[in-house]
């Protein structure tokens, strides 16, 4: 799980909130994705990686890792926290960032589930593209190294394209991980549809 810090994420809702709103936003995001991957049934460990040590701190508290790391850039990062969890005997990893208000552990369990069900014998790449079917949400590799992370824009067809070069088997899923909080517009499309985000 990725995040750059608790007071540096989502910028682009600065025009919509203040610092201190976004700050309890960005927390109130990030404990909720921490929860979720904590009582997942399907998921046996959480590395967060961030350049925050509030945000490495407040994911042990959660029983997840905290990986502080001043890694240049997204990719990297998800790169970093990988190579934790190849340490540490993981068989599949899942890329999941903190700002899907619609996260929950039985949404994770339904992915993985939806996962084995795919599971063909070769690598297994599974993603959730955002609400504007362009970028990822999330992203299941399975062995975790069968693809290299590739966030940014356009990372859904990114994605694809390193998954079918990989000769893996491709699934997109749709659902609540797919709405993301970007911009004050998701913001209120969140609340729209989930309510109040609080952590």
């Amino acid at each position: 799980m990725p995040i750059r810090g608790l007071e540096t994420a989502k910028t682009r809702l600065g025009g919509g909130l203040d610092p201190e709103e976004r700050l309890e936003l960005v927390t109130a995001l990030l404990r909720r994705t921490l929860r979720a991957t904590r009582d997942a049934r399907s998921i046996t460990g959480t590395v967060v990686v961030t350049m925050d040590p509030a945000a490495a701190g407040l994911a042990t508290s959660h029983g997840a890792i905290g990986l502080v790391e001043r890694a240049p850039g997204l990719n990297s990062a998800i790169e970093a926290g990988r190579s934790v969890a190849i340490a540490r005997g993981a068989t599949a990893l899942l890329v999941l960032p903190a700002d899907i208000p619609g996260v929950s552990s039985e949404g994770l369990d339904e992915l993985a589930n939806r996962a084995l069900q795919a599971a063909t014998g070769r690598a297994l790449v599974v993603l959730v593209p955002d609400q504007h079917a362009a970028g990822t949400n999330a992203l299941l590799v399975s062995p975790p190294g069968a693809i290299a992370p590739r966030f940014g824009e356009g990372s859904r067809e990114a994605h694809a394209e390193a998954a079918r070069n990989a000769g893996a088997t491709l699934v997109e899923l749709s659902g609540p991980l797919s709405l993301d909080v970007d911009t004050p517009a998701d913001l209120l499309a969140a609340e729209t549809a989930l309510g109040a985000i609080d952590g």
